[in-house]
């Protein structure tokens, strides 16, 4: 058995040479990169020069769009697992080797997936189920994200991402691509299974709030709110997913902590936002002006 590695990148060149090296140190070695460059310069070709005599690389280039890049490359996809690596995330030397394992021991499985590692001083926005089993509408949110699956081909090429969801899709919708694609799969009777101890490791966020930080929680939070509409999530995970934002933003100004509270209170707006727009695409100017009013920098 083989491996792809869909690979779309953007803005970045330092973190993808963290990615390769960690490509080169791993002891399952069938495997080939498919890099889908979004950028107009050339930093990414010069990246992947170093480690094209070591790796199966092809390089591609096409418009922003992280789901339209995922969409570029599965076309190419050879191998018999499918895998969609961030650019800014890196793999334990067994990684892939353990994947492979999962694939040939378990023949009924269509899928994989991981959770998140982040670094000291990082911190991820997950909250990791501890226990495995298989993806369901209920617990995706908690046991998959986009570089920690893992994919059957046969699974991969069998439907596209929807490309009015994450980041770059020119949409509110910033976030969310990967459970869309997951759940559409789920409900055509896929089995996806989830192992708590298959980690991939990934920056997370660090550093002070600012604007940007802001305005991206927003984003990913309309997303989020987006694709619970869209698979008419059941209303205790609705609820789940707009108290726990409200409740950190109450908490964190309550503690004296404005920054952190206006970052809940952004993620919470993001959610609402998303998920009280109807998934008929008329509502999308509807979405963008409630993404983009002004908000109070205090939540109340």
């Amino acid at each position: 058995m083989r491996i792809s590695l869909i690979v779309a990148t953007y803005g970045r060149d330092k973190e993808l040479h963290t990615l390769f090296k960690s490509l080169f140190d791993q002891t399952f070695q069938d495997f080939d990169v498919i890099v889908v460059d979004q950028n107009a310069d050339d930093r990414v070709a010069e990246v992947l020069r170093g480690y094209s005599r070591g790796l199966r690389i092809t390089h591609l280039k096409t418009i922003k769009g992280h789901s339209r890049a995922f969409n570029a490359g599965l076309p190419l996809a050879t191998g018999d697992v499918v895998a969609f690596p961030d650019d800014d995330c890196w793999y334990d030397p067994d990684l892939l080797a353990r994947v492979m394992h999962f694939f040939e021991s378990n023949p009924t499985w269509e899928g994989l997936t991981g959770r998140e590692l982040v670094e000291p001083g990082f911190t991820s926005g997950f909250r990791w189920d501890r226990h495995s089993g298989p993806i369901t509408l209920g617990n995706v949110w908690r046991r998959a994200i986009t570089f920690s699956m893992f994919l059957r081909r046969s699974l991969a090429q069998n439907q596209p991402f929807d490309e009015t969801l994450g980041v770059g899709a020119g949409s509110p919708w910033g976030a969310g691509e990967e459970t869309d694609y997951l759940l559409r799969a789920v409900e055509r009777g896929s089995a996806i299974h989830y192992d708590p101890t298959l980690g991939v490791w990934h920056r997370g966020r660090s550093g002070p709030f600012s604007e940007q930080i802001y305005q991206k929680a927003r984003s990913y939070g309309c997303g989020v709110g987006r694709v619970l509409r869209k698979h008419r999530s059941p209303a205790y995970s609705v609820a789940t997913h707009l108290i726990r934002p409200f409740g950190g933003a109450l908490l964190f100004l309550g503690m004296g902590q404005p920054e952190r509270a206006r970052y809940h209170w952004s993620i919470f707006r993001g959610r609402l936002s998303g998920w009280i727009t109807s998934p008929a695409s008329g509502d999308l100017q509807m979405a963008r002006r409630l993404v983009s009013q002004p908000e109070h920098p205090n939540p109340r």
